[in-house]
This record gives structure tokens, sequence and C-alpha cells, in this order.
């Protein structure tokens, strides 16, 4: 388990935040291609290959790193009134 947690934390490595940059959204790797735009390709439909053929510069870990991202970011906490 903690082996996986250290490989998803590599992975993670991959997503660059820069204000300069796509205004402050999150990249891949410095790029300009942002977290979202993979994400939107792959909820439309494409498969890890196609995204990888539609955007050359990507490579198979930064789509892992992306989905990984997009997990760590809507599993937070929900707190309620009591």
């Amino acid at each position: 388990m903690l082996k996986n947690i250290r490989t998803m934390e590599k992975i993670l490595e991959r997503i660059t935040v820069n204000t300069a940059q796509c205004s402050g959204r999150p990249c891949i790797r410095g790029m300009r291609i942002r977290v979202s735009d993979v994400l939107d390709l792959l909820a439309i439909g494409l498969s890890s290959e196609q995204v990888l053929l539609e955007l050359p510069d990507l490579e198979a870990d930064d789509i892992k790193a992306c989905l990984i991202y997009a997990s760590a970011k809507i599993n937070h906490p929900v707190l309620r009134a009591a």
C-alpha cells in the first residue's frame, strides 16, 4: 500500500501550477496542456491511446496523473452542520 502511495505521489509531480500560465490552472509538466483538457477528451469517449495521439507531447503517466489529480480534488471531507 505504501509503495502505491509513493508511486501516486511521484506521478502527481507531473501536474504543475504556474500562475503565469493558463490562468493558474493545473497543467501537465509545465506545458500548456491543462489537466481539464485531458479529462475533457477522456469524458467525450477517447481512449488513453487516442488522447496520446491527439496530444503527442503527452505520455501515458500524464494521463494517469490527470486522473489521480481529479480524484484527489473531489475526494475531500464534507462537513455537515449538526
